[in-house]
């Protein structure tokens, strides 16, 4: 079992030289806030996945989508919710909260044209969710959306990824002062789908961002987010979950830059693999600058490996530039389904199908409950159920075999 449980150097900024990844190699490794950003395509190369932040990517996979061309077709957004919600249609620069960090997102900025926007009123109170439906049209094609909570305001938002081809996207998150916002990405499109993905967050004075990326779907799915802080006392907390089955790759990649006092960030990403070239990769980047006295930051990433042929890198990384904090850490961890749990509940009758089942639906539920829509909960629920189905299959398929 190939699996890795890589906690990748601790950064503190003492003056340190960049350092490639051996012989011949031209790319540097350079800390993460001295990659570069831009609006321009040409401004990045076309990645040959040598580059330390497409290292673990299938690129070969991906030239179209790093081509600077218009898509074939725009992705058809629908988008509901209740009284007071302004949906509308602006400017695909009128909010820039940050600037695309890769080649796919600076081409997705290019030809996405228009960006669709969802407002909540300035204290605005909803008691039901926000619904976009942005569904690709079995080609290639870019996106751009826009959120915004108004200064003190409260709501769900829920985005919902599916349809098939190829689909490299930007979302703008705006949490303005004192609001609390829970932004809810769902990644479930055709199996042989292709999904890029960026979000930016800028959360504001002692507002709170909840976002949550769910990717169930999709033969190579890649989301990058990033967090600012406009001022003091913000607070984001990122969740994550993926089932990464035969042949596909799921990619998380978070950079969580804190430049304001007294904010704090909580990341805990949960992924489960299973079959023959099932991949996940989840790199956690946080940079403290020298201002940002106070912060309080963790991350955590665990993977559960449930067959032989998946594999699983997790990356975490701290850059810290003063001393004057709350709290800093990071744990990783990748292993096996745990024999003990599963003993346990055999020991109770408990058939063995069922109980693996238990013990992964417990693994993801802590994550998947935290959602808040019982509706879309049910649904995950649902999706993760089915992938354990097929995920029982193949290992009754393997034990025969071997049986023969």
């Amino acid at each position: 079992m190939p699996a890795a449980d890589t906690v990748a150097e601790t950064l503190v900024a003492t003056g340190n030289k960049p350092h490639s990844h051996g012989p011949g190699s031209p790319v540097p490794l350079r800390a993460r806030s001295e990659r570069p950003t831009s609006y321009d395509v040409n401004a990045f190369s076309v990645p040959t996945g040598r580059e330390e932040e497409w290292r673990f990517t299938p690129v070969k996979q991906l030239k179209a989508l790093f081509e600077d061309a218009a898509g074939s077709e725009t992705p058809k957004v629908d988008a509901s919710g209740p009284e007071g919600v302004v949906f509308e249609t602006v400017a695909a620069d009128s909010s820039k909260v940050g600037k695309p960090q890769d080649r796919s997102a600076a081409v997705a900025w290019k030809h996405a044209g228009d960006a669709f926007a969802v407002r909540i009123p300035v204290e605005a109170e909803l008691t039901e969710p926000v619904h976009v439906n942005v569904a690709n049209l079995g080609a290639r094609g870019f996106s751009h959306l826009i959120v915004e909570a108004g200064r003190h305001s409260r709501a769900i938002v829920i985005i919902d990824h599916n349809g098939a081809g190829e689909l490299s996207s930007n979302v703008e998150i705006v949490v303005g002062d004192g609001a609390d916002l829970r932004v809810v990405s769902i990644q479930q499109a055709d199996h042989e789908s292709i999904h890029l993905g960026q979000h930016d967050a800028l959360v504001g004075r002692d507002a709170k961002l909840h976002h949550v990326v769910v990717t169930l779907g999709g033969r190579i799915v890649r989301i990058a987010t990033n967090v600012r802080y406009a001022g003091p006392g913000g607070d984001a907390e990122l969740l994550g979950v993926y089932f990464a089955e035969s042949g596909q790759h799921h990619e998380n990649r978070l950079f969580v830059d804190h430049e304001a006092v007294q904010c704090k960030s909580n990341a805990i990403y949960k992924g489960a693999l299973a079959g023959d070239h099932a991949r996940s990769v989840w790199i956690g980047d946080v940079l403290i600058r020298a201002a940002a006295e106070g912060t309080n930051t963790f991350e955590l990433n665990r993977n559960l490996v449930l067959t032989e042929g998946a594999r699983a890198d997790s990356v975490p990384n701290l850059e810290i530039e003063t001393g004057e904090i709350e709290g800093a850490g990071h744990a990783s961890a990748t292993g096996r389904f745990d024999d003990e749990q599963l003993f346990y509940l055999q020991a109770r009758g408990i058939p063995e199908d069922a109980a693996r089942r238990l013990v992964v639906s417990g693994f993801f539920n802590d994550i998947i409950g935290k959602i808040g829509v019982p509706e879309v909960t049910e649904h995950l629920h649902e999706v993760i159920e089915e992938k354990l189905a097929r995920t029982a299959e193949l290992s009754a398929s393997a034990k025969a075999v071997i049986g023969q």
